[in-house]
């Protein structure tokens, strides 16, 4: 297996939490589920995704961004916004604070035409799925991924799940949650800009790659530095 295959073999969600909410500024969400990897995805609008410690992140329309976790984090119309923020956890917002969050998801009507609206997706693993530590130590506290990937097509079946209740919808969910963010993580790591790990960046080097693909392919061999010198050439 690649080593972006070996990365992300373990990353199957099980009763994964979605949400599909259009809102309104000023506006400010709380996210509160500890899960390791939450997906965020906007529809249209824009806004700031914050965790502490970390600059602010814009999300504009199209665009996709994986948030690791456990920690919380906020989003948000704009950094400073004055809304009260609606805490977003197991449970979400109450029917009063215009939706509700199940198990299976919530789901609100898409923004009039011409509206300032933003419509956000959001998709998180819970703290019991199959997330590789590994996978987590090469990730930044957000990355964030341009429309017009891979992932665009995927998205467009997200948004329809979510706006129905069919029979298994949570089981298309989860599969669907795990393969929009391999597509997500596989684009960012594609991607040349920095903040990669140096074991990935490592690949690239015309030497070095091949020796470390060859020591990834056969681990238990009795690899040499001669050895190695003579199959990379």
């Amino acid at each position: 297996m690649d080593p972006f295959g070996d990365l992300v073999r373990g990353l199957r969600s099980y009763g994964s939490l979605f949400g599909s909410t259009t809102l309104t500024p000023p506006w400010s969400l709380h996210f509160v589920d500890g899960a390791p990897l939450t997906l965020c995805a906007m529809l249209t609008g824009a806004g700031w995704i914050l965790v502490p410690g970390a600059d602010p992140v814009r999300l504009a329309a199209g665009e996709t961004a994986v948030v690791r976790g456990p920690a919380g984090f906020h989003v948000v119309d704009e950094v400073g916004t004055p809304a009260e923020p609606i805490v977003c956890g197991v449970d979400c917002a109450t029917p009063e604070q215009g939706g509700t969050r199940h198990r299976l998801g919530w789901h609100d009507p898409a923004p009039a035409p011409g509206s300032d609206a933003s419509t956000l997706i959001t998709g998180a693993s819970p703290a019991g799925g199959e997330v590789g530590a590994r996978l987590l130590d090469a990730l930044p506290p957000v990355l964030r991924v341009g429309a017009g990937g891979s992932g665009d097509t995927v998205l467009d079946h997200v948004a329809a799940e979510v706006a129905v209740d069919a029979p298994g919808r949570q089981v298309v969910l989860d599969r669907l949650l795990d393969w929009l963010l391999v597509c997500t993580l596989r684009e960012w790591f594609d991607r040349p800009d920095e903040g990669r790990p140096r074991w990935w960046t490592a690949q690239h080097d015309p030497v070095v790659g091949r020796a470390l693909r060859l020591l990834h392919a056969d681990p238990a061999a009795a690899w040499t530095v001669a050895g190695l010198a003579a199959a990379t050439g």
